[in-house]
């Protein structure tokens, strides 16, 4: 019960204090971004052709079910509890098209913002991933998130986020994201963020007729850490057009600083009591 009680007292105060000085932390946070120039993946839909080898590598990596035989342009996946990337096949003018959809690590991610106990963090060498140490499961991240990307594993007894995580901690090892080592057609490219947008401008100067002259994920919503070159306009190929250039935490901010505190730290006060039920639960098992 100690322990517990401990650890719900902490997650008051983390969340408390963070109202209380939300100004002068957003404020410090600032100062500390961008230390290192972000890593990124840059994704050319021109030279994917639907093979999903990016899928299979995930699968395999992170133990989930192998990927079902697509893409088919009749049926439009999203990523899910057990598939962190897909890709799907879209029927254009130009005939079929392919486009890959995950998570795509934006500069300043809505889900990170929304999230009160930092169990969503961007992290100084670009990837945002999910801690499951801080979650208090209130799932805020899904509601912020302007991609839909974090899934909730509602069958679990032990339920996780998941979403991609530009494989971290392989990363932070010197390491290549599996999706991208495993590509034939070298669709995707991995390296720092700045390199990789000046390697999309040098494709589309050198070969104008088979590019959109335009990099996603440049500017969206404060940029993004998967990058995204086309031979259509994105909104052709699913990609979304309506979210604009500001980082979505930008809008956030007077709402952030203006809800009752209650409303706040009611989610992190019933996982306190959850916390200190089930203790007393186990110690009137064990006499």
């Amino acid at each position: 019960m100690g322990n517990n009680r401990r650890n719900f007292l902490k997650t008051i105060g983390v969340v408390g204090g963070s109202l209380t000085f939300g100004k002068s932390f957003a404020a410090g946070t600032k100062k500390s971004e961008n230390k290192k120039e972000f890593y990124a993946i840059l994704y050319d839909s021109t030279r994917c052709f639907g093979c999903q080898s990016c899928e299979v590598a995930c699968a395999v990596a992170y133990n989930f079910p192998a990927p079902e035989d697509y893409p088919d342009p009749a049926v439009v996946r999203k990523t899910n509890t057990s598939q962190r990337v897909v890709v799907n096949a879209i029927e254009t003018e130009n005939g079929e098209q392919y486009m890959r959809s995950s998570c795509n690590h934006c500069s300043s991610p809505a889900c990170a913002s929304a999230c009160l106990t930092k169990a969503m963090h961007k992290t100084e060498e670009g990837p945002v991933i999910w801690r499951e140490d801080k979650c208090m499961g209130c799932r805020s991240c899904m509601i912020a998130c302007p991609y839909n990307v974090p899934k909730f594993e509602y069958d679990s007894p032990n339920p996780k986020i998941q979403k991609c995580r530009m494989c971290y901690e392989k990363l932070v090892e010197g390491s290549t994201p599996e999706c991208v080592s495993a590509c034939p057609a070298e669709a995707m490219i991995f390296g720092k963020r700045r390199d990789l947008i000046d390697l999309a401008r040098e494709r589309i100067y050198s070969d104008p007729d088979s590019y959109h002259h335009e990099i996603y994920g440049e500017h969206e919503v404060g940029g993004t850490g998967l990058l995204y070159l086309t031979a259509l306009p994105p909104g052709d190929l699913g990609l979304r057009t309506d979210l604009g250039t500001v980082p979505f935490p930008e809008h956030n901010k007077t709402f952030l600083y203006s809800v009752p505190a209650v409303l706040v730290l009611w989610p992190a006060f019933l996982l306190g009591l959850r916390n200190a039920s089930d203790e007393v639960k186990n110690n009137l098992k064990k006499s």
